[in-house]
């Protein structure tokens, strides 16, 4: 989808800068992009996460992919364009956070490998955090807490991710976890350990 851009619209940069806002908070800004089939548990790992960086006196904010389609998003549906479009708008909200010096946790599909390399080089090296949910579709349909897959299945869902609509795995992601057998505090402790030795946290 081509954006216009206004001749009039300049960007006005920050007297605090992001690395002020770091340093006042005591870790890095960051993104963890969360990438999986529906049901791979993006969003309970992104909230667990959450919840262990909170107890250590981290800013964060999970971004989910269905509370964002309620209201900034709320004008798209699930076309490959309105796909794609959705996740423009997320990655910009996502650099938003970044600058802001908040670690920012993103639960959303995303199922185009395009899509995602938009959004992580939105981003200076080193802050985007690719972590794919590695799960299998029949653990994925079997969880299916939307009953979503039993309507894909039944043809009353169209572009659905994974029966009728593509899903790219990602080629090189910073984060792996197998969220199809790993319990899920093994899943937020497998990302902890590595913001740590990636220099997010201190």
């Amino acid at each position: 989808m081509e954006q216009k851009k206004s001749s009039t619209v300049v960007w006005h940069e920050a007297t605090i800068t992001k690395q002020d806002r770091e340093k006042l908070f005591g870790h890095r800004g960051a993104a963890l992009w969360f990438t999986g089939l529906s049901g791979s548990g993006k969003s309970t790992v992104a909230h667990k996460v959450e919840n262990k960086l909170h107890g250590l006196g981290c800013h964060t904010y999970v971004l989910d992919g269905d509370n964002v389609r309620h209201g900034l998003n709320a004008d798209l549906g699930f076309s490959a364009e309105d796909r794609q479009e959705n996740i423009r708008r997320l990655a910009e909200l996502v650099k938003l956070f970044v600058d802001a010096g908040v670690i920012v946790l993103s639960a959303f599909i995303s199922p185009y490998r395009t899509d995602r390399a938009r959004a992580r080089n939105l981003l200076p090296e080193g802050d985007f955090f690719e972590i794919y949910c590695c799960c299998g579709i029949a653990t994925c349909e079997k969880r299916d807490p939307k009953g979503l897959y039993k309507k894909a299945r039944a043809g009353e869902i169209a572009d659905f991710t994974g029966i009728s609509a593509p899903y790219e795995e990602p080629d090189m992601p910073e984060i792996i976890i197998d969220t199809d057998c790993d319990p899920v505090d093994v899943c937020a402790d497998t990302i902890i350990a590595r913001l740590k030795a990636q220099g997010v946290l201190n």
